[in-house]
């Protein structure tokens, strides 16, 4: 399967979107080693449709414009990361659960910590928002793209900012 990718710059850095010929499947932060990569595009596509699109609602997110996202994506995991990939879609807009929450949701009560694995290898960052899930204690918890850009993308959803 081959991949092209755009870079756009967002409040949280550059962001490197990755799409498949008619879906995302990625979303990079800036800060991402690249060892740690599972998708390798292979050239950079300033026209692919998907792409566009998705850089446009991810600017109307962050302009406050926007709280779904309505674009094809796909996950590239195991069938439990998909069950909590897709949980992490379901949690509404300024919403937060904990790791116990989304365990008992996909019906994997035991599982916290797997939840939280997988959550952690979650691809499509801010569009299966991981950033919505938080330590049972209400405390922020890690976080990808650092948790500076947690607590900001919290903050924005909850209409504390205005970027």
């Amino acid at each position: 399967m081959a991949f092209s990718y755009k870079k756009m710059h967002s409040p949280t850095g550059e962001l490197t979107l990755i799409a498949a010929e008619n879906s995302l499947i990625a979303v990079r932060w800036e800060n991402d080693e690249p060892s740690t990569a599972r998708f390798y595009p292979r050239e950079e596509d300033q026209h692919h449709m998907i792409l566009i699109e998705a850089e446009r609602q991810l600017g109307e997110y962050f302009d406050g414009k926007r709280q779904q996202f309505a674009l094809p994506l796909t996950f590239i995991g195991t069938d439990f990361q998909k069950k909590v990939w897709n949980a992490l879609i379901a949690i509404p807009f300024g919403e937060t659960r904990s790791y116990r929450q989304i365990a008992q949701q996909i019906g994997h009560s035991a599982a916290v910590r797997a939840v939280g694995a997988a959550n952690g290898r979650n691809p499509l960052p801010i569009f299966a928002p991981c950033h919505r899930v938080i330590g049972s204690n209400g405390k922020l918890t890690g976080f990808a793209g650092g948790l500076a850009n947690k607590a900001f993308l919290l903050r924005l959803e909850a209409g504390q900012l205005r970027v």
